[in-house]
C-alpha cells in the first residue's frame, strides 16, 4: 500500500468566539478564514509550545493507526488579533500567542465519552489503551476522559499531557525505556483485552518512515525554545528516537497494561 506523508493545513484566525476555561491553558473556540471553527490551543499557555507538539505527535500517529481525530491544523495569530478583548487575561494569552498556534476542527454538539452509558469494544479500548502506553498521555482517566462522542462515533481529544519526557529533556533514553505506570488510572483499562493483539498490528504499521514523516510536521518556531541547547532539527532527531526506541520496547509497556487490568479486574 503506498503511504502518503501527513499534511497539516494552516488557517488564519479571524474571530475570537469563545473561552473554554478548562485547566489552565484557557484553549477557545475560534474562527478561522475557511469558515471553520476551531478549538484554538495557544502556544503562549502555560505548557507552551510543548503542549502543541504533544497534540500533534500524539494526534497525527492515533490517526495513523485509524483512531479518530478532529483534523489538526496550525493557526496563525496575528498581532493585531485581540486588542479589543477586554478579559485582560485572554489578551495577556493571545499577546503571547502571536504566530502559529495549533486548533482542532470543532466537533460541534459532542457529547463527553462516559463509559457507563456508552459500551466500547475490547478492540477500540485495547488500541486507544496502546496509544496513551506509547505515547505516555496520563490524562485519560475517569475523571477527565478527553474523548467524545460525535456522531455515533468515539472521537479523540486533548494530547498535550502526553510525550511529558520533553518537559526536561533529561533522560530521554531512560524515559522511553519505561512501562507506562500510570496506565492503572485508564477510563478504558478494564475492556483492553486484545493488547497482544492490537501490539502486533501497531508495530507493523509504525514504520520508521511513517514516525519521521509526523515528527517533521513540527514547526522550527515551536522547537526554538530555551529548555534545552539542542537546535530544532536536533530536538526533532530526539523525538524520533524516543518514538521508535519505545516501540521497539512495546513488551514493556504492554505487559504493565496487562498487568494493571489484572490487579484492577
Amino acid at each position: 500500500m503506498n503511504y502518503s506523508p501527513p499534511e497539516l493545513r494552516t488557517v488564519n484566525v479571524i474571530r475570537y468566539v469563545t473561552p473554554l476555561r478548562e485547566g489552565g491553558s484557557l484553549p477557545a473556540i475560534a474562527e478561522a478564514d475557511d469558515e471553520f471553527l476551531y478549538v484554538l490551543k495557544f502556544r503562549g499557555a502555560g505548557q507552551g509550545a510543548k503542549a502543541l507538539i504533544a497534540e500533534v505527535i500524539s494526534g497525527e500517529i492515533a490517526r495513523l493507526l485509524g483512531l479518530r481525530v478532529p483534523e489538526i491544523v496550525f493557526c496563525n495569530l496575528d498581532a493585531a488579533f485581540g486588542r479589543s478583548e477586554p478579559d485582560e487575561e485572554i489578551q495577556d494569552l493571545l499577546k503571547a500567542s502571536v504566530g502559529l498556534n495549533l486548533g482542532l476542527h470543532y466537533l460541534s454538539q459532542a457529547i463527553t465519552f462516559d463509559p457507563v452509558v456508552t459500551t466500547i469494544d475490547a478492540k477500540l479500548a485495547s488500541q486507544i489503551v496502546w496509544l496513551d502506553c506509547f505515547v505516555m498521555n496520563v490524562d485519560r482517566t475517569a475523571r477527565n476522559t478527553n474523548m467524545l462522542m460525535w456522531n455515533k462515533q468515539l472521537w479523540l481529544i486533548d494530547h498535550g499531557a502526553s510525550l511529558y519526557f520533553h518537559h526536561s529533556w533529561q533522560n530521554f533514553e531512560e524515559q522511553a525505556r519505561k512501562p507506562f505506570t500510570q496506565v492503572k488510572d485508564h477510563v478504558l483499562l478494564p475492556w483492553a483485552t486484545e493488547l497482544d493483539a492490537v501490539d502486533t498490528e501497531y508495530r507493523s504499521i509504525l514504520s520508521s518512515e511513517r514516525i519521521d514523516s509526523i515528527v517533521s510536521l513540527l514547526p522550527e518556531e515551536w522547537l526554538a525554545d530555551d529548555s534545552s541547547s539542542a537546535t530544532p532539527a536536533e530536538k526533532k532527531k530526539i523525538y524520533k528516537h524516543f518514538l521508535e526506541t519505545r516501540l521497539s520496547l512495546s513488551e514493556i509497556f504492554v505487559k504493565e497494561a496487562k498487568y494493571a487490568r489484572e490487579a484492577f479486574v
